[in-house]
């Protein structure tokens, strides 16, 4: 006999919680800890769970919208998780679905597309968090309308919405060097995703135009290819500034080198980008740079919906802009 499909009592019992509980989890709704919400979400794609498919009996102003997220950035309170949250939102305001799927390492491994996709329950899916280059240009191949949610690739046959990742950098890196900056370092795995690549190039055009050297000891991997982060590994000299690809590798960053000695901002300024996550009361307020988050979740649904509307035009990437916020993690450099 054929397993039997998990309900969402099912969940509920696995999770110790309701059923009530894990449909408002699933359809994005307030009333519980980010921290619930991941753990159902998460046992949810454990157990196989089919969400519920009628677009047969709705109208097709009513359609379900797949949300596929690689689960190594599926984490309470991380910044996908949050963008997630908001996607469904902004779908559950104009009368549509957001249906979750979190892609295992062995699913993005072995190239095997969602279940979302490969059962037709989804009118079109909003891949969130850049997966493997041949995981991704598959799933852009498979006849469901797709578009790429903060990363792109021009030669992938998807629309895709990024923010204004090297323009953030360049700014950045420009703040710091009339500030008096000119020794200044890169962290970040330029080859891990498509973001941190026009970060860093973002640095570098600022490095170059002001005639400063890049030191290849100063540009610093803080993930792995697969986006799981590591610890930095600082050189022994170090810069009088580190622009950051993202505030959680800012604030590693922070630590690192308050367990060496050093004093952000008065020995090492250091800047992130995103914006998030907010730093505890006991933490440095990062300057960083603030992407229209909202913006970016707005053009993409557009986008999304006017593809399953049947809009033939040609693929191409949607950029979103954003603002620089200076705070107390970086400061002029003193004079020695």
């Amino acid at each position: 006999m054929p397993a039997k499909k998990p309900t969402m009592r099912d969940i509920a019992r696995a999770v110790g919680t309701s059923a009530v509980t894990v449909s408002k989890a699933m359809a994005g709704k307030t009333g519980m800890s980010s921290e619930l919400r991941t753990k159902i979400l998460k046992k949810a794609a454990e157990m196989g769970y089919e969400y519920p498919h009628s677009s047969h009996a709705l109208p097709r102003e009513h359609l379900e919208i797949g949300i596929l997220i690689p689960d190594r950035y599926f984490e309470a309170d991380s910044f996908y998780a949050e963008i997630y949250k908001r996607l469904v939102k902004k779908l559950a305001d104009q009368g549509h679905f957001g249906l979750l799927e979190l892609l295992d390492p062995e699913n993005e491994r072995d190239l095997v597309l969602p279940s979302l996709m490969t059962t037709k329950h989804v009118d079109g899916l909003i891949l969130l968090g850049e997966p493997a280059k041949a995981y991704y240009r598959k799933a852009a191949q498979a006849g469901t309308p797709v578009v790429f949610l903060d990363f792109y690739d021009e030669q992938a046959n998807a629309d895709a919405v990024a923010g204004d990742n090297s323009y953030g950098a360049y700014r950045l890196t420009s703040h710091l060097i009339r500030l008096g900056h000119r020794k200044i370092g890169f962290v970040g795995n330029t080859k891990a995703t498509s973001s941190i690549m026009d970060r860093f190039l973002g640095y570098y055009r600022a490095m170059l135009l002001n005639d400063l050297p890049v030191r290849e000891e100063w540009i610093i991997p803080d993930r792995e290819m697969t986006g799981g982060l590591v610890k930095p590994a600082l050189p022994e000299e170090l810069p009088t500034a580190f622009v950051c690809n993202c505030d959680m590798t800012a604030r590693m960053v922070i630590d690192q080198l308050t367990e060496k000695g050093y004093r952000v901002p008065e020995d090492i300024s250091v800047t992130g980008f995103d914006d998030y996550p907010a730093g505890n009361e006991n933490e440095i307020p990062l300057s960083t740079f603030r992407i229209d988050t909202d913006g970016m979740i707005e053009l993409a649904v557009k986008t999304l919906l006017e593809r399953c509307a049947g809009e033939k035009k040609p693929f191409g990437r949607l950029v979103v802009g954003g603002q620089p916020v200076y705070r107390n993690s970086e400061t002029e450099l003193r004079k020695k």
